[in-house]
């Protein structure tokens, strides 16, 4: 079956999947020892619906908390405010800084000349108004930020510059944008919340390839790994902020990264060679104990540790972004007769990194949750399952691109699929500590990747 029946193929299971009736059990409906009168999130893109490269209305309609804010209001939650954008293309639409209009899926023509389902970029561009401030409109029960630290909220004022003048998102929708994001997360003073932060501590340096600090990195080193320290002291201002009040929540820990299709989708091991073309590769090598034969080998990849010629072949345990131009190894000669530069792989010694400050991290949200008596909803584990696979009402969810139904088509963020599983997995530890019976999301009724 060729990749374009393949999409196709899976478009269609997709549509009989989400056909299925679902069957929910659950007790009567509780709060239990929580008010959920005011319910606040604090987070990052993954609080604010972030999706496919970009945030977007709908995608900030299917958030989380917007889920859990409606399951919330059987239970005497009220109003649940978010900072809505008006289009659906994604924003901010600049690719020179960083920032891209969101996914689509949408056929391609490769180098070779072949024809493939993919992610492409939407050309109806919608986002006039987008830009604008609306703090006063607020105080907003959604306070996500895509792109966010938890160095950043106490990101001082003066250092050189406002937050707000590196992340739109943030000058969007502070109240005062000179000020700390801190003042603006629980302007609604929350009854109840949950904070997820702390994933772009460690993405950011995975998502470039290790380009900055392995660890111990502050407010200007972007793409670093955040120092230890700083990580706690703004877990602990957070958190201190939303429970001023006597506020109860959940705080979510850390994913690990590499277990997300932006890292695990390129094999590494693609490089597949016939026999001439592996003697060819074998003289052109010769002399530096990299050696090819037919079939499937590994690439060839950047490493300036290796003495004298810089590259090696990459290793088993090793990645390859999700963002590697495919026509460059198709055609430019990337991975066999060029090395693939290193911002496009997370090598051995990056992976360390990650998973060594993910641990570090993940201990201070659980010591910090502990102190104040909050629910700690393990996401790490939890996501983790997606690579064997989630099962709800027959439907079997799993980390594969595209096809996988939980990830969307940036290979890091979640489908409002997958966003109602994390949602669930949310209510279920806090039913457990609190003792609450709040009723569980039908997570089919949400939309999963949309095949063209």
């Amino acid at each position: 079956m060729n990749k374009k029946s393949l999409y196709i193929a899976s478009a269609i299971a997709a549509l009989s999947f989400s056909a299925c009736k679902p069957h929910l059990d659950t007790d009567a409906p509780s709060a239990g020892s929580l008010d959920l009168k005011t319910y606040v999130a604090v987070g990052n893109s993954l609080t604010a619906g972030y999706a496919d490269g970009s945030l977007y209305r709908s995608g900030q309609e299917n958030s989380y908390p917007n889920m859990l804010a409606k399951q919330f209001r059987m239970l005497g939650g009220g109003d649940f405010r978010i900072p809505y954008l008006p289009g659906e293309s994604g924003w901010p639409v600049r690719p020179a800084g960083g920032y891209y209009p969101k996914r689509i899926l949408g056929y391609t023509t490769s180098c070779t000349g072949a024809t493939s389902l993919g992610p492409v970029f939407p050309t109806n561009i919608d986002t006039a108004g987008s830009a604008a401030n609306v703090g006063a409109a607020g105080p907003y029960n959604n306070t996500g930020i895509p792109g966010i630290r938890a160095i950043d909220y106490i990101w001082p004022s003066n250092f050189p510059v406002p937050y707000s003048a590196l992340n739109p998102y943030a000058a969007r929708i502070q109240l005062n944008p000179a000020l700390s994001v801190l003042n603006d997360v629980n302007r609604a003073n929350a009854t109840f919340f949950t904070a997820w932060i702390g994933n772009n501590d460690v993405l950011g340096y995975a998502t470039s390839g290790g380009a900055g600090k392995g660890g111990g990195g502050s407010w200007a080193d972007q793409g670093s790994i955040s120092d230890v320290s700083l990580f706690s002291v703004a877990v602990d201002s957070v958190l201190n902020r939303m429970t001023q009040n006597g506020a109860k929540g959940a705080v979510m820990n850390i994913p690990d990264v590499t277990a997300i299709p932006y890292f695990t989708t390129v094999a590494n091991n693609a490089l597949n060679l016939t026999a001439d073309q592996a003697a060819a590769l074998n003289a052109g090598y010769a002399g530096t104990g990299i050696t090819f034969a037919a079939g499937a080998n590994r690439f060839i990849i950047q490493d300036t540790t290796v003495p004298v010629i810089k590259f090696r072949q990459i290793r088993s345990d090793e990645y390859i972004l999700l963002t590697v131009p495919q026509d460059s190894i198709r055609c430019g000669g990337w991975g066999s007769m060029k090395p693939i530069p290193a911002q496009y792989v997370l090598d051995y010694h990056e992976i360390e990194n990650v998973r060594t400050a993910t641990t570090a991290f993940n201990t201070i949200l659980k010591q910090a949750a502990d102190a104040r008596k909050l629910a700690y909803v393990d996401m790490n584990s939890y996501l983790k399952t997606l690579q064997t696979g989630i099962t709800f009402n027959s439907v079997v969810f799993n980390s594969v691109f595209v096809t996988g139904g939980a990830f969307s088509l940036d290979g890091v963020h979640l489908t409002p699929r997958g966003y109602a599983l994390a949602a669930n997995e949310i209510i279920r530890t806090v039913n457990a500590y609190y003792g609450a019976s709040i009723p569980g999301i039908d997570v089919n009724t949400y939309p999963g990747v949309k095949f063209p």
